[in-house]
């Protein structure tokens, strides 16, 4: 089975997750970067006039990513992992699913979050890529330990 794990990290927590998912899963691992970076300022919640705030109050907003290195026809699983803003995925994700053919993919979210939990973002993703098989989520704080991933990661690929 061939596994792509393939994250977007604004602060670096999804990021240490995506690494050791990728690393436990011997899967291969890409960053969906954003053409423009997020500053702090960017990421601001409380500023209504903030790039994620005008991007989450946004349904149809699309960033810009750069160029990506895998094509998802290749995998039989995709892992696709963010933070979870507003209740959902960042616009950044849809961009990225977009951006590739998903109908049969088997597509399994995870998310870091401050206390929100994934089930919003995977309704969201559901609704949004109605063709592809997007399982139940994980989320997987930047705190859970190798024993509780793996556990997590059986549940799902077995």
């Amino acid at each position: 089975m061939k596994i792509l794990v393939s994250y977007f990290s604004a602060g670096g927590a999804t990021r240490k997750v995506a690494s050791k998912l990728a690393s436990l899963l011997k899967a291969d691992l890409e960053e969906i970067i954003p053409e423009s970076r997020y500053t702090s300022a960017d990421l601001d919640w409380r500023n209504d006039h903030s790039r994620s705030s005008l991007e989450m109050n946004d349904e149809k907003s699309r960033p810009e990513i750069k160029t990506l290195i895998f094509e998802l026809s290749a995998y039989d699983v995709i892992f696709v992992g963010y933070p979870i803003w507003w209740y959902v995925e960042p616009r950044v994700i849809d961009t990225y699913l977009d951006s590739f053919h998903l109908e049969g993919k088997r597509i399994i979210p995870f998310a870091t979050s401050g206390g929100s939990s994934i089930d919003g973002s995977v309704a969201h993703l559901r609704k949004l890529y109605p063709t592809a098989k997007i399982e139940d989520g994980l989320l997987l704080n930047h705190g859970v330990d190798e024993k509780a991933i793996r556990k997590a990661i059986g549940e799902k690929i077995e």
